[in-house]
């Protein structure tokens, strides 16, 4: 069952809109929306809120002991933990995105990828502040990418992953540095892990299923499988769908509809586009052997 998140709740409630938004397999909730001429007040999530101002933003206001100050704009940040009251004056447009995750998360974030387990995690509100690492994650991986499609699950758990490490290391009374890893999967795992990818392709596969298969944390996994292949796992999965597309079409005559889900894709149109953009060309004309 999906959590719900009270924050996000809040928001459907004012006259913010929400133009998408998406449950990871772990729990943890993105979702983008756009305010203007609203007040709103967070009373008390039970859980942590990660915002990025995306575009505009520069008359929102928030209600400190010294009345209302701004500060916002593009790229600016606002971290608000549990059980956090804030009061928003949103005066003009304002568009931004929040990533929603629990305590329980960041715990288990935290015991897999430092192998320690403190008594208690406490995260630093922080208000329009500035971190190009934060920007990176959300306007790369996050803002890039279109979350209902099945090929891009991997990418948005890994960027949600790195997210909440940054959190962990920068923003939280623990500031752990994050663990060197050396070397990469001994050969009978990373086979294991790239049997399963390629018997999988037609599915939605996310970070921490991988993980497991390698019986290690997601953060030690995704730094060894880089070592070990020279690419993310998200990028490794990518390049298998259209490898397998490209497979399909020269020697099926399957549906170029019937492709696209077969190697993981929830519709033909981001097949298409994502295709064209590695190959040259649409699916369509490789086919039909037309080059472009």
């Amino acid at each position: 069952m999906t959590k719900v998140y009270q924050a996000f709740e809040t928001l459907r409630k004012h006259k913010a809109v929400l133009h998408d938004s998406v449950a990871l397999g772990s729990g943890i909730q993105l979702a983008a929306w756009s305010n203007k001429n609203d007040i709103v007040t967070q009373e008390s999530p039970d859980h942590h809120t990660l915002s990025l101002y995306v575009a505009d933003g520069y008359e929102c206001y928030h209600k400190t002991r010294g009345g209302w100050r701004n500060g916002g704009g593009p790229d600016r940040f606002c971290l608000m933990p549990k059980h956090s009251m804030s009061s928003w004056d949103v005066r003009d447009d304002l568009s931004f995105v929040h990533l929603y995750c629990s305590d329980e998360h960041l715990r288990h974030l935290v015991e897999q990828t430092w192998e320690r387990s403190p008594a208690s995690i406490q995260v630093e509100e922080r208000t329009f502040e500035e971190d190009p690492q934060i920007t990176l994650l959300y306007r790369h991986f996050l803002l890039s990418s279109q979350w209902q499609e099945n090929s891009n699950q991997l990418m948005l758990s890994s960027a949600a992953n790195l997210l909440m490490a940054h959190l962990v290391k920068n923003y939280t009374h623990l500031q752990w540095a994050l663990p060197v890893v050396r070397g990469g999967l001994s050969p009978h795992i990373l086979n294991r892990v790239k049997e399963y990818i390629h018997a999988n392709l037609a599915k939605s596969l996310l970070l921490p299923e991988l993980a497991v298969l390698a019986e290690l944390s997601e953060f030690h996994f995704a730094r060894m499988f880089k070592q070990s292949m020279g690419m993310a796992p998200h990028q490794y999965v990518m390049n298998a769908r259209l490898i397998r597309a490209e497979q399909l079409l020269k020697n099926s005559q399957m549906e170029i509809t019937a492709i696209a889900l077969e190697c993981g894709f929830s519709s033909t149109s981001h097949f298409s586009n994502r295709f064209k953009s590695v190959r040259g060309m649409t699916p369509s004309a490789l086919r039909n052997g037309i080059i472009v």
